[in-house]
């Protein structure tokens, strides 16, 4: 017994997929096939690392934030955690 499963997709994504799948002789539904099982037995692993794409102004912010951490500027030091509380509260 089998059951049917629906979801969303670029197209884009979509059809380089089964661009490949053509290729390499595999029918696209066996790909997802073989890759769900893989997921489920524990041998496909999936990492959930995002591309952030920032505007501009935000871009630029991120860049300077990150300079200053790489150069030790801008950086608070706090003893516990209390003091680190307090601080954040009084901004």
């Amino acid at each position: 017994m089998t059951t049917q499963i629906v979801f969303n997709i670029d197209p884009k994504v979509k059809t380089k997929a089964m661009q490949r799948a053509k290729r390499e002789g595999i029918p696209f539904a066996s790909v997802l096939k073989m890759a769900t099982k893989a997921f489920a037995d524990g041998t496909l692993s999936v990492e959930m690392v995002g591309n952030e794409s920032f505007n501009a102004a935000t871009r630029r912010q991120v860049e300077a934030a990150l300079r200053d951490i790489s150069n030790g500027k801008n950086l608070r030091s706090f003893g516990d955690r209390k003091k680190m509380d307090d601080y954040l509260k009084s901004i």
